[in-house]
């Protein structure tokens, strides 16, 4: 049985993921109250795995996310893009007109906005998380409220789904990655073919620095697929950039790195995994 450390309660999209990405495989969820945790838990734990959202389609990245990867020992060893789907959930036997206040994160309250309009004087209640606010609803037995959750998170704290597919646009993915160490990070990878990376480094604040960077990966076949800067805390105006590769020689990949190095500083492979081609609306 494999062990998943997630951020948010039972039932979140962090736990369909995992359940999604080890389908067919038992699995121990262990809740975490915050992404931090999950680095904490499994940097103790090397037979840990994690499971940490990335970037949103319509939200965009998750920035804290970025530095905890490059702070942590622990590797990116897959990903997933889920297709996120909410719901409006409520205890047994209520009806949406009797629903006085919604509550969710607010990245759901704001993907469903176009819905929540059609609920004229509800109030809108930001919350931690979606699943621990489905939770909420139970536990608190709130008759006159309602969650913005998964319909998992509905069914393991036993409301009643009021309105399903809620969310305003219907193209939002969430991808997120899976994180290990050690023998569980070879455990994870063993039937992957590799063939996408993710990296952090620094440049010079020269003119052309980057576009430098990105003839040399062009050179070798290596397709930049994602890039984010993050100022670097202490040094004004000077950055780091976290970039996604993919490549079909995993030779000629290593060879741009090679390349690059005289160009940036401060190089750290956060991963080397297979790339999920899912993103579209099935």
């Amino acid at each position: 049985m494999k062990r998943v450390a997630i951020q948010g309660g039972e039932g979140s999209f962090h736990e369909i993921t995992a359940r999604e990405y080890f389908k067919g495989e038992e699995l121990e969820i262990i809740p975490c109250s915050a992404f931090r945790d999950i680095f904490i838990e499994t940097e103790k734990d090397p037979d840990l795995i994690g499971v940490m959202a990335i970037e949103n389609t319509i939200a965009g990245s998750l920035l804290q996310n970025h530095d905890l990867l490059k702070m942590s020992n622990v590797q990116i060893a897959g990903e997933h893009k889920l297709r996120i789907s909410h719901s409006l959930a409520a205890l047994p036997g209520r009806t949406a007109e009797g629903i006085k206040e919604v509550m969710s994160h607010p990245i759901a309250l704001m993907q469903c906005e176009a819905f929540l309009d059609t609920l004229p004087g509800v109030k809108i209640v930001e919350h931690e998380d979606t699943a621990l606010a489905a939770r909420d609803v139970r536990d608190k037995q709130m008759t006159t409220a309602a969650a913005i959750c998964s319909a998992l998170a509905a069914k393991k704290y036993g409301l009643e789904i009021l309105a399903g597919g809620i969310e305003t646009n219907k193209r939002n993915f969430t991808r997120f990655l899976i994180l290990a160490q050690g023998e569980m990070l070879r455990e994870v990878q063993k039937d992957n073919h590799i063939n996408k990376s993710s990296l952090v480094f620094v440049l010079p604040h020269n003119e052309g620095s980057l576009s430098r960077v990105l003839s040399v990966l062009s050179f070798y076949g290596v397709n930049l697929t994602r890039i984010q800067s993050l100022p670097i805390i202490g040094r004004e105006w000077e950055y780091q950039f976290y970039i996604d590769l993919t490549f079909s020689d995993y030779n000629r990949y290593r060879q741009s790195i090679d390349a690059i190095m005289p160009l940036i500083s401060g190089l750290k492979v956060l991963g080397e995994y297979r790339e999920e081609k899912r993103g579209v609306v099935e």
